[in-house]
């Protein structure tokens, strides 16, 4: 929910930003070229919710799941290309993002050794493909690719014993945006991303817990087109 309503105020910004820039101008606006490779930087926000299974190949039937939300801030950098064809815009961009997202489960077997896990996501980073539709210097897209990153997963076994997992992902991801051009080469966008870093599995003593390592991210970035 914290997203979205992020989300929201974040389209709400740009939008009003656009109308009072063509409240401002009085001479007829030029058709805004979105061709040509661009740069920028990027802040934004993650959440999700973290699946934790635990079983044990030895006794089939015990198995047991924790579910656990994980969030936090981020903030990176990005480079791309975009092609105008008449009104629709294809392109590639690459994005790399350092990252605070990160959660706690509650106890898992309560009242016997407070056993939790813990998840967080260090970096991330993706490739990705987009295609858009141009309303002269507003821009509609939806994107996806490969998504990466550097996640860490630990089971803490009472207060003395601690087990984890931490090494990079690789995924996929897949999200939508909205951008706007304020001059021939400043612009600023939206963006909403699902991030699927695959699963990560602990194993202890003949068994093991398997972590769902998925999120979404809220970002707005500014770009500087050459």
């Amino acid at each position: 929910m914290k997203g979205f309503l992020l989300a929201s105020a974040l389209l709400s910004l740009i939008g009003g930003q656009a109308l009072a820039a063509d409240a401002i101008g009085s001479e007829p606006a030029t058709v805004h070229d979105w061709s040509g490779v661009y740069v920028g930087g990027q802040i934004g926000y993650g959440f999700g919710r973290t699946d934790a299974v635990f079983s044990s190949p030895n006794t089939p039937t015990f198995q047991a799941s924790q579910d656990y939300d994980i969030d936090g801030f981020l903030g990176g950098v990005q480079v791309g290309y975009n092609y105008q064809i008449n009104s629709m815009v294809l392109g590639v961009e690459a994005d790399i993002a350092g990252a605070d997202i990160k959660g706690h489960s509650g106890e898992i077997n309560v009242g016997v050794r407070g056993d939790t896990y813990d998840t967080k996501v260090d970096w991330f980073g993706t490739l990705r493909a987009s295609a858009g539709y141009a309303f002269d210097n507003s821009l509609i897209y939806g994107t996806g690719g490969l998504a990466y990153g550097s996640v860490e997963n630990r089971y803490l076994d009472g207060p003395f014993n601690s087990f984890s997992e931490k090494g990079t992902k690789t995924g996929w991801t897949l999200g939508a945006g909205l951008e706007q051009a304020f001059t021939d080469h400043w612009s600023a966008n939206v963006e909403y991303l699902y991030v699927d870093l695959r699963d990560q599995t602990i194993d202890y003593g003949g068994s093991n817990t398997e972590f769902d390592n998925k999120f979404s991210t809220v970002k707005i970035g500014m770009n500087y087109k050459f």
